[in-house]
């Protein structure tokens, strides 16, 4: 088979995304934090884009706008001098050249009231990990080197929980180590603060904690070990008979099982807070709903006039211009992406209350089924385009804040015809639940008839997955005799 170089014409039609389409759906995309950020990062790199004056709010940096007017003031200064005259130079190179160096010294475009004040690395802290927890008392632990060798690597081999990852001899299989000072090295650090941690399973993990804490009752182990199950179910009696105690004490260990840990890691696996800044708030205001958008910490931003009278002027290379042209193109276009963004999160949230005005004014309850295309028909966009401007954005009402998404439900038809938002049934559903007698808490046979009195027909498979949806146990689980 002979191999040739040839050229073929091929006519195909692609969808080519732009770079500025791009950026314009990347910020329909941002929440109002990241587009504050995004902005921001924007004005460090873009000298073309300034703040409009007088519109500056808390979080966003003097030096763009301080530098940009004194260049400005300089300009006007020299035609001053000049009397006017056209051919007024700028030394256009000193200028960049004094801007690169100032944001290569200062990391800003420009001194700061900041300026004084200690690094952030001085200042940043982060939440102590186990493994850091762990390490701290092995280091202040008094153990042989080989100890001290096997506790640092099942300290590195736990989980999120506080488990070992892998059995013992997995874990230490190939390692010229002692298995005494294996052995030892796994009490130490179960022994350590928070207890319970290097164990197998749960079940080790509770028999460990149980140990440290009531190390003198002849029964709590043999319950965990051998009952354990029971105890989740709340069989009782079967326990009782099986241990030869009473249902009273049966119950009285279960109450002090509940206070153990049963992810002794918990607390250093848990991430921060994430506060959330919503992009959108909802207030009545003479009896009527009204939208207004957080702008907290978002410049506004216009085209740097100085820079266009810099491309206007004479004296500037052909290089220059053409890269001012490129800001200034750029600068426009994030303007404009900025405006279309703030305009299509408006009509979204403002068809959204259109359609759930029983939500906003009587409460989840009253939330109606709604799918992305209505919204999208509605203001003649994609559906992909409502899916983004609803993504990771929060709304604040009376009710609480709300992802805009949380808005968007199934539909569910109760015996009337009437249509039910499937939020709106587990909020029916979470009401029921926090009316339950704890010691007789109602079954998801009991929750069906309960909704369909309300008007609510649904199958009891669809109840069950709505409490599991909402975290909620089952009836025998959720059963308290103390």
């Amino acid at each position: 088979m002979a191999l040739d170089l040839r050229q073929q014409q091929k006519l195909s039609q692609n969808l080519v995304l732009t770079q500025q389409l791009q950026q314009a759906i990347k910020l329909l995309q941002l929440n109002h934090m990241e587009l504050v950020e995004a902005v921001q990062a924007e004005m460090m790199e873009n000298p073309t884009l300034e703040e409009i004056p007088g519109t500056q709010n808390e979080g966003v940096s003097d030096a763009e706008y301080a530098l940009h007017e004194g260049a400005r003031s300089e300009q006007r200064d020299t035609a001053e001098q000049n009397n006017g005259a056209s051919d007024n130079s700028i030394d256009w190179d000193r200028y960049l050249e004094h801007q690169d160096s100032s944001a290569f010294n200062q990391g800003s475009t420009g001194p700061s009231r900041f300026d004084d004040m200690p690094p952030i690395e001085t200042t940043l802290s982060t939440n102590e990990s186990l493994a850091e927890h762990l390490r701290w008392q092995l280091s202040m632990c008094s153990c042989t080197e080989g100890e001290q060798m096997a506790a640092r690597i099942i300290i590195h081999n736990l989980d999120h929980r506080g488990y070992l990852l892998e059995p013992l001899d997995q874990l230490f299989a190939g390692m010229d180590l002692d298995p005494e000072d294996i052995a030892g090295a796994l009490e130490i650090v179960q022994a350590f603060d928070p207890v319970g941690c290097a164990a197998a399973d749960l079940t080790e993990t509770l028999v460990l904690q149980a140990k440290a804490m009531w190390p003198e009752d002849p029964f709590i182990v043999r319950l965990l070990t051998e009952h354990l199950r029971d105890i989740e179910t709340r069989s009782y009696a079967a326990i009782a008979r099986a241990m030869e105690l009473e249902v009273e004490d049966v119950v009285e260990y279960h109450r002090m099982i509940r206070e153990l840990e049963p992810w002794p890691g918990r607390a250093y696996s848990e991430p921060a807070n994430q506060y959330i800044t919503p992009d959108i708030q909802v207030v009545k205001l003479g009896g009527e709903w009204q939208i207004v958008q957080n702008e907290d910490g978002l410049p506004r931003l216009r085209v740097s006039r100085y820079y266009q009278e810099v491309l206007r002027d004479k004296a500037s290379t052909k290089d220059d211009k053409h890269y001012i042209r490129e800001r200034l193109d750029s600068a426009d276009f994030l303007i404009k992406s900025i405006f279309k963004r703030q305009r299509t999160i408006h009509k979204v949230m403002a068809c959204i209350l259109e359609r759930q005005h029983d939500f906003f004014d009587r409460g989840p309850e009253y939330l109606k089924p709604m799918v992305l295309r209505d919204i999208a028909d509605e203001i003649g966009v994609h559906e992909s385009t409502v899916s983004r401007v609803t993504s990771n954005k929060y709304v604040q009402c009376p009710h609480g804040i709300f992802e805009l998404k949380y808005f968007f439900n199934a539909r569910i038809q109760n015996n009337q015809g009437d249509d039910f938002a499937g939020e709106a049934v587990k909020e029916k559903l979470r009401k029921l639940l926090s009316e339950e007698d704890p010691k007789k808490p109602v079954s998801d046979s009991a929750l069906v008839e309960l909704l369909e009195r309300q008007g609510v027909v649904i199958a009891r498979r669809t109840v069950a997955k709505y409490r599991e949806q909402m975290g909620i146990l089952p009836s025998s689980q959720r059963k308290r005799l103390f």
